[in-house]
């Protein structure tokens, strides 16, 4: 009897050191001796409620509208040649187009006026229109002459009108675009890797000054083409850590059942901050001002930088146990709570582990199991990337109010993030990402069968709101995946190599609009159904990490749901042997005992 006595003791030892061996890594997924810790400080409190409302929250609302007010801005309108004479004339908009343009094929193979021809003659000569008829107009069409006509129903002004972007600079805006996928995939590199070598916090102050910057000098710089493609890149460079930083720290400080409530907090941030964005450029009508507008708020978070503290969870995988305790009494103080532990008892508990060493993002295919799980998470990125961005961009080219149809596709994003938690949280996250997918690809059959049919517009867009609402219920849940299958020490990296990929494969997205727009219609949706078809599929080989503790080391990483069953559904440990094998270590069941007690 007392040797198993002594036995459970030294495996319960073993678990709160960080060593586990393989029999022992079921219990090492639920069993967090951190979170023993950050109870002391408080892991839902006050400190916890004003980070998530300000820097996870606000943040994302802020950083929703810097990133995506660049696509209402470099909407292209209808637009037709300039062509004179029609002063001389009491011909409307419409008789004098169809006089003066040759007409041509749209991406649904109507037949509508040219954007970019005009027919070769003068119109100002003719003196007298009561005598003249189409036939006597030429059939030779040119390029426009005299500059170009823009549809202001909906835009007093948008970027390219101002400087006409249109016709042989039709991929300038396209351009833009693919400029910050690129940018985004070497920002996502460089900053994933240095938030996991130098901190969450010091990436976090990078992205709001850069992102800050490159927006602004975009709005003064749309005189010349270069220097407007430079500052929209140096925003991409930073835009991903704006938000990954930030949602982090708060997975870090927070208990394990508030992990979804983050991410719903973010998730809600961006979709009021996307679905306010039309209404102000509807009411402002002028792309300048409404981009001053759109951009400065997110300049104004620095205001509250006191607050924004390092991760102690890094801190202590760093092995810098002095800063790790000053964070934690910091958060301690605004919870209410006294955080008294020294550096040499908060070592005492981390004594065995070793600092490991990790190699950058190669070190997420160290091993079979972390790399399968790096490349499926990976490919859901790159679907979920690449979808998202498609829709956003061709609900702006959609018939009807470009900016009710970009507002409908942001505004179904909160019930999305509802559901998804409510998902997520009951049937786990492998299954609502595989679910989500998969019906994704059977939202795409009707589109792809009626599009070209103008009696299904209504039906189309309906149809292309689902898929979004399915796409933002999908990204929520890859998001939260994504925070919790990574390792402490390379968190930040995994989720920038997730967004690398995404946004290299999100480069196609625009050129995906261009073919929907000028080409087919449905060219979009037969790429999109295939890739949401392989992302269902892959989803299901993904551990399931509701209630799972965050892993700290890359061991914990690679034996990450090495027991699970495939087709089971997720359930919460026993809290009483929880709370038994992480009160073992003396220094944590210090923490417990009411003298200490805030």
């Amino acid at each position: 009897m007392r040797d198993k006595k002594e036995q459970a003791n030294s495996r319960k030892a073993s678990q709160v050191s960080g060593h586990f061996s393989q029999m022992d890594v079921d219990d090492s997924e639920f069993n967090d001796p951190f979170q023993t810790l950050m109870e002391k400080a408080g892991n839902h409190g006050r400190y916890q409620t004003l980070y998530n409302f300000v820097f996870v929250g606000g943040l994302a609302f802020c950083g929703a509208m810097i990133y995506m007010n660049i696509i209402l801005a470099l909407n292209i309108p209808d637009h037709w040649c300039t062509v004179p004479g029609r002063e001389n004339t009491n011909f409307t908009i419409e008789e004098w187009r169809d006089i003066t343009l040759p007409k041509q094929a749209d991406n649904r193979d109507r037949e509508t006026f040219s954007n970019c021809l005009m027919f070769h003659q003068n119109f100002s000569e003719i003196t007298d229109w009561s005598s003249w008829s189409t036939s006597n107009r030429t059939n030779k069409t040119e390029t426009c002459q005299n500059g170009w006509s823009y549809d202001k129903t909906w835009y007093e002004s948008t970027i390219p009108t101002d400087h006409n972007w249109v016709c042989a600079k039709d991929l300038f805006v396209t351009n833009v675009f693919v400029v910050g996928r690129v940018t985004e995939v070497a920002g996502s590199f460089i900053l994933g890797q240095m938030g996991d070598s130098y901190g969450r916090r010091f990436v976090y102050y990078i992205s709001v000054v850069f992102c800050s910057l490159g927006r602004i000098g975009s709005i003064m710089c749309t005189s010349s083409y270069t220097w407007f493609l430079i500052m929209s890149g140096i925003v991409g460079l930073t835009v991903n850590s704006l938000f990954q930083s930030p949602q982090i720290i708060g997975m870090e400080i927070s208990r394990e059942e508030d992990r979804s409530r983050i991410a719903f907090f973010q998730s809600c941030g961006w979709s009021i901050g996307t679905t306010l964005m039309p209404l102000l450029y509807w009411w402002l009508r002028h792309w300048d001002s409404f981009m001053w507008l759109t951009s400065v708020p997110t300049a104004m978070v620095l205001l509250f930088s006191k607050y924004v503290i390092e991760s102690p969870r890094w801190l202590i995988s760093k092995q810098r146990f002095r800063e790790a305790i000053v964070q934690l009494q910091k958060i301690a103080k605004i919870n209410g709570h006294r955080f008294d532990m020294t550096e040499k008892e908060l070592a005492e508990i981390y004594s065995r582990d070793k600092q490991e060493v990790t190699y950058g993002i190669a070190s997420l295919f160290a091993g079979w199991r972390l790399a399968r799980n790096t490349i499926i998470m990976g490919f859901s990125w790159c679907v979920v990337a690449v979808s998202y961005f498609t829709l956003v961009l061709f609900s702006s080219r959609m018939a009807g109010n470009p900016f009710l149809n970009f507002l409908y596709q942001s505004i179904v994003e909160i019930p999305a993030y509802i559901v998804g938690r409510y998902m997520g949280d009951t049937y786990g996250r492998r299954f609502t990402n595989s679910i989500s997918f998969l019906v994704c690809f059977v939202s795409c059959l009707p589109i792809i069968v009626y599009a070209k049919d103008e009696r299904y517009e209504n039906l189309m867009i309906y149809v292309a709101t689902f898929i979004k609402f399915l796409n933002a219920l999908t990204f929520f849940t890859v998001n939260l995946q994504c925070l919790e299958i990574y390792p402490t020490c390379m968190r930040q990296t995994g989720v920038a190599l997730g967004t690398i990929l995404a946004n290299a494969i999100g480069v196609l997205a625009p050129y995906l609009v261009y073919l929907g727009t000028n080409v087919d219609i449905r060219a979009p949706y037969y790429i999109l159904g295939v890739l949401f078809l392989l992302g269902g599929i892959g989803a299901l080989f993904l551990p399931e990490t509701l209630h799972k503790k965050l892993p700290d080391t890359m061991e914990e990483a690679e034996h990450f749901g090495r027991h699970d069953k495939f087709f089971s559904l997720p359930k919460p440990p026993p809290a009483a042997e929880k709370d038994d094998s992480l009160s073992s270590h003396p220094e944590l069941a210090r923490l417990k005992r009411s003298e200490t007690a805030p």
